[in-house]
């Protein structure tokens, strides 16, 4: 199935995003509470209403980037951020992105593009990533669907895919996930080589 951005669009209009926990979710929130430079340029890749984004820029990141296909989620981002810097919002494909960043959050975006898609995204990943650049984030561990988002996946395929452009700091379970997905999460943690 193409999931292009009427697919998303038709999600989000009928509030079909079974995905969108209403907040950061917790391992994110410890991740993002311990990072200290509030200068890095993080992208969010397929990021949604992106409460993570909300939530580094109320910590004082300056810097917080948002992608989507959907212009739903990130109007609805300037809705409730209304200081959070319009043009940090990208509107488009990430595959298609020019700049470079310092830290790329994961928290959706992978698990919800094909399969088929994945050698692409840790190739373009990589490009988007400055010199030290890292992953951090949540991948899903489990099977999931093989025709819709979200598709799953093990913690092999990853590092077998990661592990060309990344050496893997961290790939482990996340132990406080919400209880919906708790066991079903790996936090990632992972450097540009």
């Amino acid at each position: 199935m193409n999931q292009d951005k009427k697919f998303w669009n038709d999600l989000y209009k009928e509030n079909d995003i079974g995905w969108d926990i209403g907040h950061v979710s917790p391992p994110l929130k410890n991740y993002f509470d311990q990072l200290t430079d509030k200068d890095i340029k993080i992208l969010i890749p397929g990021g949604g209403n992106s409460y993570e984004a909300e939530y580094l820029h109320h910590l004082g990141f300056k810097n917080v980037h948002v992608a989507d296909l959907s212009e739903i989620p990130l109007n609805n981002i300037i809705k409730r951020v209304s200081d959070f810097p319009k043009e940090h919002l990208i509107h488009g494909n990430f595959f298609e992105i020019q700049q470079k960043f310092d830290l790329i959050i994961e928290q959706t975006f992978f698990c919800a593009i094909n399969p088929s898609l994945r050698k692409d995204y840790v190739q373009k990943a990589n490009e988007l990533l400055n010199e030290k650049g890292k992953i951090a984030g949540l991948l899903f561990s489990i099977p999931l669907n093989n025709d819709q988002p979200p598709y799953g996946g093990n913690i092999e395929e990853y590092q077998n895919l990661f592990g060309q452009y990344f050496d893997i700091n961290i790939m482990d379970t996340a132990n406080n996930s919400i209880p919906k997905r708790l066991g079903n999460e790996l936090f990632i943690k992972l450097l540009k080589k």
